[in-house]
């Protein structure tokens, strides 16, 4: 037994010359090899420290059209990136500061992607600092946790998936608006009837709470409410994630980031639903003062006032 583990320390300290001890910690990941001295001592960061909910992608088949619905009904500015030979729009939700750190919806083109909700991010402290050790401590824990072997984070820009599908984002705290956008003149700012503040919270139908409860815990702590149905994880800053589990029924038994709110100043209810309409989209329901609204793609958010 000896020579075995004398050659994988042997590999270890030899791939350690190479490369970044965080680079180290993904291999030993995914190799399944005793982690070294030095790695025990590192610290947890699991689940990570995040003051929660940041932005969220919205994919489209006509990125100019829905961002024209967004601007129409939000009082608000926007931004624009090249992206893949066409443009990604960001509807701020709220006034950009010179910092740049600003919640947003960004809006993509679908191509291959369904339409919907593609991605919600959480942002996380020292994110840069610490991304790659933060994805080998996931890696471990969820093979612990029976998930299967965790893909990692290879996506664009520290996106990755649950078992479910659903995609997640990691950024730094705070996020800062993507540096390549600059302000677009596709409509006149600040003409709508709302204004926003920031997300209020995304909800995710998810195929078994339970699972989902044992994934999520791992990434966020202990969630803050649990129902037979749902569960709520609410952040420091004042946003929340809610799972849901799906229906078991045709047609209806489908994971998918289902919705999303957005906390906005107080409105005037009728005007608001009335204006929805001329631009093309729907009034689906609100309870109280809050208004519940599809766009002109069918996704459906909440506009609450606080």
């Amino acid at each position: 037994m000896g020579a075995p583990m004398q050659s994988q320390t042997s590999e270890v300290e030899s791939t350690m010359t190479r490369t970044s001890r965080r680079e180290v910690l993904l291999w030993l990941a995914a190799t399944g090899v005793p982690l070294p001295a030095w790695a025990e001592a590192q610290p947890k960061l699991l689940p990570v420290d995040t003051p929660g909910l940041d932005h969220l992608d919205v994919a489209v088949p006509d990125v100019e059209k829905s961002t024209r619905f967004y601007m129409g009904l939000l009082r608000t500015t926007v931004h624009a990136q090249p992206f893949r030979g066409g443009f990604r729009y960001f509807v701020l939700l709220g006034p950009l500061p010179e910092s740049r750190a600003v919640g947003y919806i960004a809006v993509g083109q679908a191509n291959n992607r369904p339409t919907g909700i593609g991605h919600f991010c959480t942002s996380v402290a020292d994110w840069r600092r610490d991304s790659a050790q933060i994805f080998a401590q996931m890696k471990e824990k969820f093979a612990a946790a029976r998930f299967g072997t965790f893909p990692g984070g290879g996506g664009f820009g520290g996106t990755f998936n649950d078992p479910d599908g659903i995609e997640i984002q990691f950024l730094p705290s705070p996020d800062t608006l993507v540096t390549a956008a600059v302000p677009s003149d596709i409509v006149p700012w600040n003409q709508g009837l709302v204004t926003p503040h920031c997300l209020e919270y995304v909800q995710v139908r998810v195929s078994d709470l339970d699972r989902a409860l044992d994934f999520y815990r791992l990434l966020y702590g202990k969630e803050s409410s649990r129902g037979k149905h749902e569960a709520t994880f609410k952040f420091r800053g004042g946003t929340r994630l809610t799972l849901a589990r799906t229906a078991y029924e045709y047609g209806s038994a489908k994971p998918q980031i289902e919705r999303f709110g957005i906390r906005v100043d107080a409105f005037d209810k009728a005007a608001v639903a009335t204006a929805v309409g001329s631009l093309g989209g729907k009034v689906s329901g609100g309870e109280g003062a809050a208004l519940r609204v599809q766009d002109i793609d069918g996704i459906e958010f909440d506009l609450v006032p606080g």
